[in-house]
């Protein structure tokens, strides 16, 4: 009876540490766009290149 006690808390635990976790993650400031400094050192960025990136970071799981 005691195993099944704790194997239940370690559970709640496991699964409970993520949500807590995630709501008390403060918001980071959003960086400030440079407009004096040089530009991008290799080109521009073509639109191919664009939607794959943000096709992995959409299959990735990433939010913006």
């Amino acid at each position: 009876m005691t195993k099944i006690i704790i194997v239940c808390l370690a559970i709640v635990a496991v699964f409970a540490s993520p949500a807590l976790a995630k709501k008390a993650k403060p918001k980071a400031p959003a960086a400030a766009a440079s407009t004096t400094g040089p530009g991008p050192v290799m080109g521009q960025v073509s639109a191919a290149d664009l939607a794959l990136y943000k096709k992995n970071q959409r299959d990735s799981g990433m939010k913006k």
